[in-house]
């Protein structure tokens, strides 16, 4: 088979971009040819396993001789690299930006001749790519920041609903999810594949934890606050006499990133800022942690909490549907769960809840600390029992099926 990928934003960033990796490889390892489209910032090489020499066709913003001479536009608000805004985009730029996109997608399917088309997101360049090819096959991946944006962005939704709704198989991370896509785009839940999300299972694999203290405690992800991550700064900063080691693993961007980064200095506890980090180096960092903490506000299916697992760190994360689900059946030795308050807004709660969810924050973290000073790695048969459903290969069969149905066969 031919697959068309396409992603508007580094494919070699973030979690969609993850994703879109791994599939990739799977695809190529069962035999089949690849082809990908991406947004890039500047004139470099897009370089992905999986991709043939010269099967990238990129759409390059923000360097000499782009594409497009603004930032590229990040799914989230907030990204690793220097980006800008959909919602603060001009109708110029919005326009050029569809442009630019369609021509690309249709140069590619030209030059490629596709069997299917795999886009990441139900967005802009997804809208784009079934208006200019509505005869070709094509399923979607929904990765949750695409529904933030809808419900963000409410001008931008008459550009992204008629065309997003016709797309033959939308692939869903979580049970939560393919519900909301229904009800936002009006698509049939008949339509909607519930695929879920997967972790490299040769990457991150168990290891035994040494004793503490101290007690090192890893966050890995974008440093932004509707990740939590000033929150788990003020927690820790509390925390100080319990010998705790912070680890955070990720990059941001803009004011949010520096107010995360202040918040580490004045934090008062032991904190190594690693940056943006290799899938390599952050799994050897995690066979070293003890706990893993995503305090997210919101989030799809962070696949970041199977990597964890599997490489034998307990894990404290916030009781998102997506987290639930993924999580499920999991004893209270390997996962504790966060209540969040109703928020404010979409992905921060209310000034008045502070207190309570840092007091709730801090009694999992001490919780979880007496588990790892009892036992500091936990049980492997248990940690299998979750994350064996999850490797990419398992998510790619399900893919492929989707791929089946789009085609008709």
């Amino acid at each position: 088979m031919k697959i068309l990928h396409l992603i508007s934003q580094h494919p070699e960033s973030t979690g969609s971009g993850i994703y879109l990796q791994n599939i990739v490889r799977q695809a190529a390892i069962a035999g089949h040819r690849n082809h990908l489209v991406a947004g890039v910032s500047g004139n470099g090489p897009v370089t992905i396993a999986g991709i043939d020499e010269g099967g990238c066709h990129p759409v390059r913003f923000g360097g000499h001789n782009s594409h497009l001479d603004f930032a590229i536009p990040g799914m989230s608000d907030v990204m690793p690299y220097p980006s800008s805004r959909f919602a603060m985009l001009s109708e110029t730029q919005l326009a050029a930006y569809e442009r630019i996109f369609g021509e690309t997608i249709l140069e590619a399917a030209r030059a490629f001749s596709p069997d299917v088309l795999h886009s990441h997101h139900l967005w802009l360049a997804s809208s784009v790519a079934r208006r200019l090819l509505p005869l070709l096959p094509m399923v979607t991946s929904c990765h949750s920041t695409d529904l933030r944006q809808f419900m963000q962005c409410p001008p931008l939704q008459s550009r992204v609903k008629p065309y997003c709704r016709n797309i033959d198989r939308i692939l869903a991370l979580s049970r939560d999810q393919a519900e909301t896509i229904s009800s936002l785009y009006g698509i049939a839940a008949d339509r909607i594949d519930i695929v879920g999300s997967g972790y490299d299972d040769e990457l991150f694999a168990f290891g035994n934890k040494a004793a503490p203290p101290p007690m090192h405690v890893l966050y890995a992800g974008k440093l932004s606050l509707s990740k939590g991550v000033d929150w788990l700064l003020r927690t820790c900063a509390a925390l100080h006499e319990h010998q705790l080691q912070l680890h955070l693993a990720g990059s941001g961007s803009g004011e949010e990133a520096q107010e995360c980064l202040q918040l580490a200095q004045q934090a008062g506890v032991q904190i190594t800022v690693h940056g943006q980090i290799p899938q390599r180096e952050l799994a050897m960092l995690m066979k070293r942690c003890h706990i893993f903490i995503l305090p997210s506000f919101y989030e799809g299916l962070p696949l970041v909490l199977l990597e964890a697992l599997a490489a034998g760190c307990r894990v404290i994360t916030t009781d998102l549907p997506g987290c639930r689900e993924l999580l499920a059946g999991a004893d209270a030795d390997l996962v504790r769960f966060i209540h969040l308050p109703p928020l404010a807004s979409i992905d921060r709660p209310d000034p008045k809840d502070w207190d309570m969810l840092q007091s709730s924050m801090a009694s999992a973290i001490i919780d979880m600390a007496n588990r790892v000073r009892i036992a500091p790695t936990p049980s492997l048969m248990e940690v299998s029992r979750i994350t064996r459903p999850f490797g990419w290969q398992a998510v790619f069969e399900r893919i492929f099926a989707s791929y089946g149905k789009a085609i008709g066969y």
